[in-house]
């Protein structure tokens, strides 16, 4: 939604991600660093091109401090983090809504106990309207 209202391109991060990994994933296997690795140098290099356009808005668990540094590796002026936080509940409820996608939701609690919550960055929690979000994230950073 952000994107459509801002025109500013956007791209599921989970497209991205190698073969190998969404077999890993769909078997309920969680992925590790390494796995990662290829994945995130893949996304800042599609970072680093699109602060050369018109920007980017990537939708990426980027679950550790250390993906977040390699994300925005040489873009960092360039990156400004938006963190939405919800309850485990509430986002298994919203993985088990959508469909074809090959993460399943057992996988969910890995991921929360990989988190790092970043102490920078817009943070909204995801029960607050989508709405409200846009408005404000394009209030604070003026586009």
């Amino acid at each position: 939604m952000l994107s459509e209202n801002t025109n500013i391109p956007f791209f599921d991060a989970d497209d991205f991600h190698p073969e190998a990994n969404v077999v890993k994933m769909k078997s309920g296997t969680p992925l590790n660093d390494d796995d990662r690795l290829g994945w995130l140098q893949t996304l800042n290099k599609l970072a680093s091109k699109k602060t050369n356009e018109k920007g980017a808005i990537i939708a990426c668990s980027a679950l550790k401090e250390s993906y977040r540094l390699l994300l925005s590796k040489n873009i960092s002026d360039k990156t400004t983090w938006v963190f939405l936080n919800g309850s485990i509940e509430l986002i298994n409820k919203r993985m088990q809504a959508r469909e074809g996608h090959f993460m399943p939701s057992t996988l969910l609690k890995s991921q929360f106990n990989t988190l790092e919550v970043p102490e920078y960055g817009l943070h909204y929690s995801i029960d607050t309207s989508p709405e409200v979000i846009i408005n404000d994230i394009k209030k604070k950073l003026q586009i």
